[in-house]
């Protein structure tokens, strides 16, 4: 049974090592070792204010999926939206409606902070992402495009 649950400290180590596991499902290799990685982990979800959010689904102890996600302002007539970053089921979770779960995690969360929307970009690269928003009966918006700076030093 999948249970969903806010992340909290303590459970940086698991959330790094799925993200390892992110990593490498888009080809990259983890930079940094385990610790780091955690301690990355730790200052963005858990520093004061934190950067970002995060929902986990936990099958018993292991850290099945994860959905990283912030808030964003201003949206329609000044409402907030809340932007999900990072859905991630790990593999052996797979098509076992723990993405759906966590996806109806974060409908509920926008909800109860009174968010007009939930927003999110897949890679065009991913098809098995695009059929699973799409089997949620969320389709892409054509009038949108996604723009990114990098090297900002």
């Amino acid at each position: 049974m999948i249970r969903l649950a806010d992340a909290e400290p303590g459970d940086e180590t698991a959330i790094a090592a799925l993200c390892a596991e992110l990593d490498e499902f888009y080809g990259d290799a983890p930079q940094g070792t385990p610790p780091a990685r955690a301690a990355q982990v730790r200052a963005a979800l858990f520093a004061d204010p934190p950067l970002a959010c995060a929902l986990l689904a936990w099958d018993g102890p292991a850290l099945a999926g994860f959905a990283s996600y912030s808030f964003l302002w201003p949206a329609a007539g000044l409402t907030t939206s809340l932007y999900l970053k990072e859905l991630y089921v790990a593999a052996a979770h797979r098509r076992g409606g723990t993405g759906k779960l966590l996806m109806d995690g974060l409908y509920r969360i926008a909800a109860d902070r009174q968010c007009s929307r939930v927003e999110w970009t897949t890679d065009t690269s991913n098809p098995g992402a695009q059929a699973f928003y799409e089997s949620l009966s969320v389709k892409p918006l054509p009038t949108k495009i996604f723009y990114r700076a990098s090297n900002l030093s």
